[in-house]
């Protein structure tokens, strides 16, 4: 079956590039494309494609607004936030709004059609650059309580929460806690589950905010690239 997606950008060379090049992807259909936020918000209820590449900027309605919207009618939807901007504030309004990733326009092709793939199988992506803002800036913030729910994660499921939060995979956090990936994926569906949370994205915008592990333990090992699956 192939990924449904709509491309919702308000330059219409921008999205005829993007149809053009996921044309070439055997997996991947662009059902339907927006030029501004409420359009998008209509064809996603339409189309129900698998994604949304939805841009920042756009008229009528910008990208985070609409955002909002397809994911308060429905919470299933997957949408990648594209920008030629990586500014913070649409970092954290993009993140908080529920998106599931996050990549620049001038990324390689690849990667968009990987960071594609990678939302419609359930998982979440952040750009290099966009990691090291959310970074950044929620070392400086003021931070909330944790949420209550902490107390229910077992002392496995904190030091596996501590190393999503520093951007690692799977496979990277079983070597670093000499475990099996499979028990890695466990670990992080149970305290996905017992925090209330949809995906890593939120995790790591959970544990930034919160402070739950100190600046110095997530700010110590930023990967190259975040991969969050």
């Amino acid at each position: 079956m192939s990924l449904r997606v709509l491309v919702a950008d308000d330059q219409s060379m921008v999205r005829a590039g993007f149809r053009m090049l996921l044309s070439g992807e055997k997996d991947i259909e662009v059902v339907a494309e927006a030029s501004n936020g409420l359009e998008a918000i209509e064809k996603t209820a339409r189309f129900r494609p698998t994604i949304v590449l939805m841009d920042i900027r756009m008229p009528e309605l910008d990208g985070l607004e609409a955002t909002k919207r397809i994911l308060a009618a429905d919470a299933s939807a997957r949408i990648l936030i594209l920008t030629t901007f990586d500014l913070d504030e649409y970092v954290y309004e993009a993140l908080a709004a529920g998106a599931s990733g996050f990549v620049l326009k001038d990324d390689p092709p690849e990667q968009l059609v990987a960071a594609i793939r990678t939302v419609a199988a359930g998982e979440a992506l952040l750009s290099p650059t966009i990691t090291k803002r959310v970074i950044k800036e929620f070392t400086r913030i003021p931070r909330p309580a944790p949420p209550e729910q902490v107390a229910d994660l077992s002392l496995r499921e904190l030091e596996v929460f501590r190393l999503i939060a520093r951007g690692l995979s799977n496979a990277e956090i079983g070597q670093e806690l000499h475990i099996g990936e499979n028990t890695v994926k466990t670990h992080v569906t149970h305290i996905l589950q017992k925090l209330d949370l949809r995906d890593r994205v939120q995790a790591v915008v959970l544990a930034y905010q919160t402070g739950m592990f100190g600046p110095d333990a997530l700010r110590s090992s930023t990967p190259e690239t975040t991969y969050v699956d």
